[in-house]
Formats: structure tokens, sequence, C-alpha cells
């Protein structure tokens, strides 16, 4: 029995190896697929006819590259083994996207959310509708759906699928696998939202074929401030973490946050403390729920002219999100930091104070500062965290069970 149950997991291990292979590096041939992975070509051979069988994989043909000779036979994976539905939660809308099993996505779109709050109640029912819709427009039946990957600003809770405080819901907490568990059989995940970004930008630099670095960060800019750390661990395993930066105490000036504490991070940097700083408005003014983005191009189109509070604004908001990184440096040690979110727009407007904020820190004084660069397509960057993670569960729920 334990010699079977062995074999068993060398099977399991090897077959992972070769999914992630296709998954990484795209449709390949029967001599690619021992390359990437380092199998054996017989090994290799066998775990693709099982895999085949079991209608996990296909197989193509490539055209050979001369005029003439057979066409090359590659595989990749069956588009039709299984589905996975996206759900992007953010302050002014609520997007669905669908992907195949071979990570091809099939259709996207967007549903307005409403500003002005309402019992969470309300919300989960427009969530149910529009995974139906996502459904329906394509014509899957919902036994084909495998994998539903929700995420949101804030604090979660994965292991449950709980959303425990969000900038769109505040402190009315929504269990998404009790609420999806009634009319649909897929496994359910709920991730923060910066987290997938750093996930996807972790992964980026790997496909891209350069070596990557130990350790990168992702700083979300908009009306939430998140941060998400992706590092390599010595196992070669990629972790990947959401420190609550956005809410980090920063300073006792009194300038009221949307969690209802004094001094966050959030509360100068994100787009409601700018706005609240450029119109000299009082710190403890309850926070706007929403600012437009054309209200925040008006005044930093006033701070690029000078108007002075409108400049302060976007430096002290600079100022906040330096004097975070620095604490990020401290703990994690020197990495690069890439800026995404809808408030890379204003990035220049900031990146002053962001610098002085910086320099404050010991570490960057000795060390250097960490580079920054800007990714401003943030909602790529979220979709492909979401599938990366949801294909990667589905590989490893269709091996575990024993299909191939």
């Amino acid at each position: 029995m334990l010699t079977k149950s062995s074999t068993e997991l060398v099977r399991q291990q090897n077959s992972a190896l070769v999914l992630a292979a296709l998954r990484r590096h795209g449709p390949l041939s029967h001599t690619d697929i021992a390359r990437h992975t380092g199998l054996a070509s017989a090994t290799v051979s066998a775990i693709t006819a099982e895999l085949e069988r079991a209608d996990v994989l296909e197989r193509l043909d490539q055209p050979a590259a001369a005029t003439r000779g057979r066409p090359r036979v590659i595989f990749a994976p069956r588009r039709r083994a299984g589905y996975a539905a996206a759900v992007r939660i953010s302050s002014d809308v609520v997007q669905y996207s669908l992907a195949d099993y071979a990570g091809t996505l099939i259709d996207r779109f967007e549903e307005g959310r409403d500003h002005a709050g309402g019992p969470v109640a309300l919300f989960a029912e427009a969530l149910l509708a529009g995974l139906d819709k996502l459904a329906a427009r394509s014509r899957l039946d919902r036994t084909q759906m495998l994998v539903i990957s929700v995420s949101s600003k804030g604090l979660v809770d994965p292991a449950t699928a709980r959303l425990v405080w969000s900038p769109v819901l505040g402190g009315q907490q929504i269990d998404f696998a009790a609420l999806f568990a009634g009319r649909w059989r897929a496994k359910v995940f709920l991730s923060n939202e910066t987290l997938l970004v750093a996930h996807a930008l972790a992964t980026r630099m790997e496909r891209s074929g350069g070596e990557g670095v130990p350790a990168l960060a992702a700083l979300s800019l908009g009306h939430s401030i998140g941060l998400g750390i992706a590092r390599r661990e010595r196992t070669g395993e990629l972790a990947v973490t959401a420190p609550n930066f956005g809410h980090m105490l920063n300073s006792a000036d009194g300038k009221l946050c949307r969690c209802g504490a004094q001094g966050c991070i959030e509360a100068s940097a994100g787009f409601y403390g700018i706005l609240r700083t450029a119109f000299e408005v009082p710190p403890d003014t309850i926070p706007a729920k929403f600012v437009p983005l054309s209200e925040m191009d008006k005044i930093a189109l006033r701070a690029r002219q000078g108007h002075r509070m409108s400049e302060y604004a976007f430096r002290q908001a600079g100022l906040a999100l330096g004097h975070g990184l620095s604490r990020m440096v401290s703990l994690y040690g020197n990495m690069p930091v890439a800026v995404t979110g809808p408030g890379t727009r204003y990035f220049d407007l900031m990146q002053r104070g962001l610098e002085e904020g910086l320099s404050q820190s010991l570490e960057v004084r000795l060390f250097g500062a960490p580079p920054i660069s800007v990714v401003p397509e943030e909602a790529t960057l979220v979709l492909e965290g979401h599938l990366d993670r949801a294909l990667a569960a589905m590989d490893r729920d269709i091996l575990a069970a024993g299909d191939p």
C-alpha cells in the first residue's frame, strides 16, 4: 500500500510539472516538455497519454517550419476541460470575467455599483445575478464552472473566503463560500486585490525569461491604498502576501480614515484624503464614499498650474506613502516597487513627497531607496493574478481527483 501511494504521489507531482510547463510556456512539443520539466522522455509520453485520455490535454498540429515535412505535434490544456470565473469588486464597478482551462479569456463585462451603499444582501444578490449572466452569455452549465475567484480591496480571510472589511461595504461581511454554495459547485477563492497584482507581476517576470527578483512589491494608488509583496521562498514556491498597508497608522494628525481610525496612510494618500486636503476641509470630516476621476483630474490640473493647496495635498499623499514604504523596507528588506492603480496618473505630483518620506529611513540612507516603476495597467494585472491562481487550483484538483 505504501509503495502504491508513493508511486501515485510521484505521478501526480510529475503531471503537475507538465501542466505547469504548459501554463508558463504555452503549447509545447513532447521534446520541449521534457526539456522544461527535466522529466525523462518515457515519463512525459506516459503523462501526456494519461492526460489526453482524461480530456485534460489535447494534441494540436503545428505546421513544419520548412515547406516539407510532417506537422509537429504539440500539447495544450483542453479548453473545455473546465472554466474559471473572476469577480473583481472595485470602488465604482464589479467586473466579471470568464476563462477556459487553457487560460483564454472568453467574456468580460462590468456592472455599475451603487455608491450610496445599502444592505449587503442586495449587493450579494447582484453578485449572484452577475455570475448567472456570465454563464448564460457563454451558454455554460453551472457544473462546468470549476473555480470562482473573487477579489476586493480591504481585509479578507482567504481560508474561509470571507470578506472581513472593505472600502465598498465597510464592516458588512460576506461569506462567499456560503453565498455561492446554493447555486454553484465551484471551488471559491477570495483574495486581496493588490495581492493578485503582486502575484501577476512576479509571474510576468518569470515568464519573460529573466531570472526574476527574490522579492517585489506592488503599491496600488486610488480610492484605496493597497500593498502586495511577492517573495520567492527557498523551496522555490512563490509566496504572496498583502499587509494592511493603507490602514497602517502613519501620523497622529487627526485625519479620519474610512476604517474609522485617525491617521492611516490612506487618510492622506487615498483620493478622498487628497480631496479633503486640497479644499482645506477639516481633517476629521467624514471621508467621501467615492471621488470621481474627473474631480481628481481637476485637482491635479490646479496643482500642475501652481495652486498651493493642491500641490500640498499631493505632496502630503506622497509623504505618507514614503513613510509607509520605509517601514516595508525595514521589515522585509529592499525590493523593487511597482506603483499601479488609477492614482498613477498623479504619481508625478506625489513622487517628491514619496522620496522625502523614504529618505527619513536609516535603511534607505545606508543602502539606497528601492527602485520604483509605474505600471498603470492594474485591471489587467488583477485578472492575470485571478486566472493564474484559479487555473493552478484547477490543475491540483483534477490531479488529486485521479481523473488522469
